[in-house]
């Protein structure tokens, strides 16, 4: 089968499952949503801030407070996109009419890394317009230094969560274990190995602490040895580790 066949085949897949769509749906609206809150609660507590919150205050970081948690979305998403075939026992119809498996394999990853994208661009655009209008005086713009990096940044790091969460359920294949490890890893132990003074260091090395710079605009009492690309191209790192890792599985293992 040609390639341009097989991603057909695959974009087909995605969008007719409706367990895939309902996750890229609830990826802009929590992301959107709690953004919005938390602008608009940062609008209202300005004025009790003092001096140096002030100064150091970042409007646009705020307008993407919901990505933390829309990202959870997002792993949902890579993990059934990967494994609701070996849920169903379709994988190996997949394969019997793809035997190329890396045509097979990075077909998928291609579809819905680019659908993340787009659906992460849309998502980061308007929950950074409506994150900013909701900051009234207290707003950034689109023009200021940094911010359309950051606004840009933000739909590669949804992106890059999906197209790592497709790497780690091709590796595992079951969606209860690809989900009851990514989503206790990214939703705690990563923001407690983050947030301890003793594991700080090796935390700030994790693909969603490192990526997630990309987001932020003005850098405070950091001593993280990076910057907001580099975070990123950490994250990328990580990607695409998961992704090799995934691809050597299926090329050893049996259906």
């Amino acid at each position: 089968m040609a390639t341009a066949q097989v991603v057909r085949s695959e974009w087909t897949k995605v969008r007719s499952v409706q367990s895939t769509v309902w996750t890229l749906a609830l990826t802009f609206v929590v992301t959107l949503a709690f953004g919005a809150l938390i602008s608009a609660v940062s609008n209202n507590q300005f004025g009790n801030l003092d001096r140096g919150d002030r100064l150091t205050f970042d409007p646009t970081a705020v307008s993407f407070a919901g990505v933390g948690l829309g990202e959870l979305a997002l792993i949902v998403f890579g993990v059934l996109v990967v494994s609701n075939e070996y849920s169903t026992g379709m994988i190996r119809t997949s394969l019997a009419a793809v035997p190329q498996r890396g045509t097979f394999y990075f077909s998928k990853i291609a579809v819905a890394t680019l659908l993340a994208f787009v659906i992460g661009l849309v998502t980061s655009f308007l929950t950074y317009f409506l994150g900013q209008a909701l900051l009234g005086d207290h707003r950034s713009h689109i023009g200021d230094p940094g911010v359309l990096r950051a606004v840009f940044g933000a739909a590669l790091y949804m992106m890059l969560i999906a197209a790592f969460s497709m790497g780690a359920a091709s590796m595992l294949r079951s969606p209860m274990l690809s989900l009851g490890i990514l989503m206790p890893f990214f939703f705690l132990v990563s923001n407690i190995l983050g947030s301890v003074s003793a594991t700080k260091k090796v935390g700030q090395y994790l693909p969603d602490q490192a990526g997630r710079r990309i987001t932020q605009v003005v850098f405070t009492n950091d001593d993280a040895p990076y910057g907001p690309w580099g975070g990123l191209g950490i994250m990328a790192l990580w990607v695409v580790a998961a992704l090799i890792g995934g691809y050597f599985l299926l090329k050893k293992r049996d259906a």
